[in-house]
């Protein structure tokens, strides 16, 4: 017992996203929409792929506001229209890694347009903020524009890079700076804006922390174990590729000399396995959904090949041809993605059917909640009076102790006769 708990707690232990020990990879990307089936499966695959802690996301598509946690432990905090029956339109979001969710200090949200968060960093005094934008095109009103970028600047101005404030304590500018060779960038680790000084001396102190960093020699090779997608020899096409593949590589070893050590035969037959599943199964991939089917991720994955083959088209001709077989490619992973999902929900149904005719209502609990669904929120976020959203969980503490303040405190209702 004492065993598992301190692994629960380990679990659950705040962790740092920026560290001198581990790299943080950040990106951001206009997905088009969330609100597809699927979709959030194939986000999260590419987001492990490119090895990102942080995703950012444009035109989600989703609703209110809240954060919730994928079956395959990311986690999204997402911002969209927060008015009743508001339509599917634009939407904001994050996409943060298990290592990143421990990281998470909290977050806030401004509309469908903007979405920031704060995060833990190896120095205990200094936080890391990501924000999420999704500004509007030229065609837009010049109001909604304007309103868009003034929200933005006054979430930029939220973090502190003064170093100069009028004595009036009204106008702040940034005139001090710390100028670095470009050679020398790589060693530079932190700025940083000291506040404090400005009592004494008027100004803020600027300070920046230096580490000398090498060049990484070359030639390291990097020995790390793979697995591979054997999920795919279920598929008797797949299985016949590979065995092909694999009769036709070890036939090249059969011209290998009777001189050959054995250092070298051994060395051809493991680069003759690898070769063949990393060209026929791929490397292996969590499993987000248990309903996405072999066949679809093969789908998925032929498709990623032809929006490749689109990018590398040199000529108006070829191009053309190839935005046609990948537009092709989409609509049947659209159409995969939606048939695994009709049947998951059958089966589904069909064993809760068979699991309350049994009796069973264990079993027929454990159907039910995976039929729900596996999205849960992770923490909703919680409304003041005026409507203002509190996504730090120490302002929703103190708003639910004000209501419960308020709901106990109560008059005595008057008796009626």
């Amino acid at each position: 017992m004492t065993q598992g708990g301190g692994s629960r707690k380990e679990a659950t232990k705040p962790r740092n996203l920026l560290s001198t020990r581990r790299t943080t990879r950040l990106g951001t990307w206009n997905v088009r929409t969330m609100y597809e089936a699927g979709k959030a499966l194939q986000v999260a695959r590419e987001m492990e792929a490119y090895q990102l802690d942080i995703l950012g996301l444009c035109e989600t598509r989703w609703t209110n506001a809240g954060e919730c946690q994928l079956a395959s432990g990311e986690t999204v905090l997402y911002s969209g229209h927060l008015e009743k029956n508001s339509p599917h339109t634009e939407g904001v979001g994050i996409l943060l890694s298990t290592h990143a969710k421990m990281a998470l200090i909290g977050w806030k949200t401004e509309g469908p347009r903007l979405i920031s968060a704060e995060f833990r960093s190896h120095k205990k005094d200094i936080n890391f903020h990501v924000i999420q934008g999704y500004a509007s095109t030229n065609d837009k009103d010049q109001d909604v524009k304007e309103t868009f970028y003034k929200m933005l600047l006054n979430t930029i101005d939220q973090i502190h890079k003064s170093t100069w404030v009028s004595p009036d304590q009204q106008t702040e500018n940034q005139i001090d700076h710390i100028c670095v060779n470009k050679k020398d960038r790589r060693s530079m680790r932190d700025f940083r804006v000291y506040r404090k000084c400005r009592r004494s001396f008027g100004q803020n102190l600027l300070i920046s922390t230096i580490r000398q960093k090498l060049k990484r020699r070359q030639g390291i090779v990097n020995n790390h174990r793979h697995r591979y997608n054997v999920e795919f020899l279920r598929e008797p096409s797949s299985r016949e590729e590979f065995n092909v593949a694999v009769k036709n590589r070890f036939q090249v070893l059969e011209t290998l000399g009777e001189d050959s050590s054995v250092k070298e035969t051994w060395q051809a037959i493991k680069e003759g396995w690898t070769t063949v599943c990393q060209e026929v199964l791929g490397k292996q991939k969590r499993e987000h959904k248990p309903w996405i089917s072999a066949t679809t991720l093969r789908k998925i994955e032929d498709r990623k090949k032809k929006n490749d083959q689109v990018n590398r088209s040199k000529t108006r001709a070829a191009k053309a041809k190839a935005q046609e077989e990948y537009t092709k490619a989409i609509k049947e992973v659209k159409v995969s993605v939606r048939q695994d999902k009709r049947n998951y929900v059958d089966d589904l149904a069909r064993e809760a059917q068979e699991a309350a005719g049994a009796g069973n209502m264990r079993g027929l609990y454990e159907t039910t909640k995976k039929l729900a669904g596996r999205y849960k929120n992770a923490g909703v976020p919680v409304k003041d009076k005026e409507g203002r959203l509190f996504t730090n969980p120490d302002e929703q503490k103190e708003r639910w102790k004000e209501h419960f303040k308020e709901l106990l405190n109560r008059p005595r209702p008057e008796k009626t006769v």
